[in-house]
């Protein structure tokens, strides 16, 4: 029961977080390229996390979608730490204009309970 509660809640998250992405239109893109994301990747990103977010959701094959959640969060934190390792901290947009911080620690600790709730949900 906890894995399927683990999976809705990061789904639910993945979802919003794409979601919210393709709604901030090109200031994302430019914030995603800033950080060092490839540029042919970045148009793919939200419809990734919502093609994944909507399969936790929907406990589709979760085992697969847990780990696909968790190597796209894996990806996004080291993009993160490989930024502020160098003393880089762009604006933030991992979740549209909801979140346009600058990047700091506090983005990987975020990562790193979703990576526990995506471990979780693939049990």
């Amino acid at each position: 029961m906890l894995s399927i509660i683990a999976s809705i809640a990061l789904g639910c998250v993945m979802c919003g977080a794409g979601a919210a992405k393709i709604a901030m239109g090109r200031g994302w893109s430019n914030s995603a390229e800033s950080m060092g994301s490839p540029r042919w990747v970045v148009p793919f990103v939200p419809w990734i996390e919502i093609t994944i977010g909507a399969a936790l959701i929907a406990q589709w094959q979760r085992r697969a979608s847990a780990v696909s959640a968790g190597f796209v969060l894996v990806s996004f934190t080291v993009l993160i730490m490989a930024n502020l390792l160098r003393g880089r901290r762009p604006q933030c947009a991992c979740f549209g204009t909801w979140s346009t911080r600058r990047l700091g620690w506090g983005h990987v600790v975020r990562n790193v309970a979703l990576l526990a709730l995506a471990a979780v949900a693939a049990i």
